[in-house]
């Protein structure tokens, strides 16, 4: 799995070179034998991939594939509902939760063919950018050294999923980071999809005015084809990606405010190596980023507001249960009114059109995906001062993208001096997400990926 893309993969499949039944359950025999403590997958589809897996091969012996990953295993986040399969969100609170459908993306999945050898573990109610579940225990970052390193979250276990081998592409969702900082300290690739685009009903919703789906996978190309699946686009053409014409806009403060030395190095090197693949870098202020600090600042958060009104009631009725972390995040929330929410919704929306009248002349803005290095997950655990610390800088960056409700994209460029991958990431308009791919291809090759 770690060696073929899944693209390759489909490929190979589609040409008979390799059987989807025999690729599936070796699969699945290396998810039970490396994640036994079920702190990646929360769930294992066994019998639903092998029959899936079956379908998959009789389609290729017939040659009539589905789709370019037909036969290819895709993890699906604990909060896509899955028919007769438990979707718990990731919380003890939702455990006994086994919805009756497939959620119409899931639905889109297999009728593309997409082989689920599971369910995937991420942050409680999708509430944190650092990844921790002390509930079901926090999947490990692939690069941790001695001790084991957040793997970033909310969408934890998809990029663990894809990084260690245990799926070829994995989906997760995004509210405010959470494929990206995941992707981004995993070393994968991340796409956040504008605001309502892609159908997010039977998607347990953290903050429905900024919920997105995206996919994580090994490379732009295999992450392009599944948004392309299910979004029912013709997958954009990445052919002959470069970075001649380009013109980047590179924000002059608050991105690089807190960034790490290690992280700052790499992304200033990664920048330089686009410019001299053609790409032309302007830095500037963008006002907009300083004004939602603001609005943020100011309260309430607009995550805690909408997801304190979706998930109070049942986090209150046992507090206990939940992770203390994401209770004290919600209870942010407790007090905002109907018309809080919607002035937060209307200034999100205001900032998004200054925004991209703003960047017109530009491809896309570039900075930092993460600016700190993934943090140990036995201190995030024994210190709160600095759980909460973390996780806000985690989310720092990233969090732009969802309240001006822009596409986004995280490639990996590089590692740090703790050799952590470190993510440089592409934020483009809104419905911008086939340039975008087609951007983050010709990134990739310029920086030599």
């Amino acid at each position: 799995m770690r060696e073929r893309s899944a693209r390759e993969l489909g490929a190979a499949i589609a040409a008979g070179r390799v059987d989807a039944r025999e690729l599936t359950a070796a699969l699945l025999d290396h998810i039970a034998a490396v994640d036994g403590d079920r702190a990646v997958y929360l769930v294992r589809t066994e019998e639903r991939a092998m029959r899936e897996a079956a379908a998959a091969h009789d389609r290729a012996r017939r040659g009539m594939t589905a789709s370019p990953l037909d036969g290819v295993p895709v993890s699906w986040k604990d909060l896509y509902d899955t028919a007769g399969i438990p979707t718990s969100h990731g919380s003890a609170l939702l455990r006994d939760r086994v919805p009756e459908h497939d959620c119409p993306l899931v639905a889109r999945g297999v009728r593309a063919g997409w082989v689920m050898p599971g369910k995937t573990n991420q942050s409680e109610f999708a509430f944190s950018g650092l990844g921790l579940n002390p509930t079901f225990g926090t999947p490990a970052n692939p690069y941790s050294g001695s001790e084991p390193l957040a793997p970033g979250g909310s969408s934890s276990g998809a990029a663990v999923s894809v990084a260690a081998g245990l799926a070829a592409v994995a989906m997760g969702s995004d509210t405010g980071g959470s494929v990206r900082v995941p992707a981004a300290w995993c070393g994968v690739t991340g796409l956040k999809t504008t605001w309502n685009t892609l159908p997010m009903e039977g998607v347990l919703p953290l903050a429905p005015s900024l919920d997105t789906a995206g996919p994580l996978a090994r490379d732009v190309a295999d992450a392009a084809v599944a948004w392309a699946t299910l979004a029912r686009r013709p997958a954009p053409d990445l052919t002959g990606a470069s970075m001649k014409g380009v013109r980047l806009l590179v924000p002059r403060t608050l991105v690089w405010d807190d960034c790490e030395l290690g992280i700052d190095r790499v992304v200033r090197e990664a920048l330089d190596r686009l410019a001299k693949a053609g790409a032309t870098l302007v830095e500037a202020d963008v006002p907009e980023f300083a004004e939602a600090d603001r609005i943020i600042a100011r309260g309430p958060y607009l995550p805690s507001a909408e997801g304190y009104a979706v998930w109070g009631d049942l986090v209150e009725s046992a507090p206990e249960r939940v992770f203390s972390q994401i209770v004290e995040r919600f209870r942010l929330g407790a007090k905002a009114s109907p018309i809080d929410l919607a002035r937060l919704v209307l200034e999100g929306r205001r900032l998004q059109a200054t925004y991209v009248a703003r960047t017109a002349g530009f491809d896309a803005a570039v900075m930092p995906t993460v600016p700190i290095s993934a943090p140990p997950v036995a201190r995030l655990l024994k210190d709160e001062a600095f759980y909460v610390e973390r996780n806000l800088k985690a989310l720092s960056n990233t969090r732009y993208g969802n309240y001006l409700g822009l596409s986004g994209l995280t490639v990996p460029c590089g590692t740090d001096e703790a050799g952590v991958p470190v993510g440089l990431m592409l934020l483009g308009a809104p419905h911008a997400e086939a340039r975008l791919l087609r951007l983050g291809a010709g990134v990739e090759r310029a920086l030599g990926a």
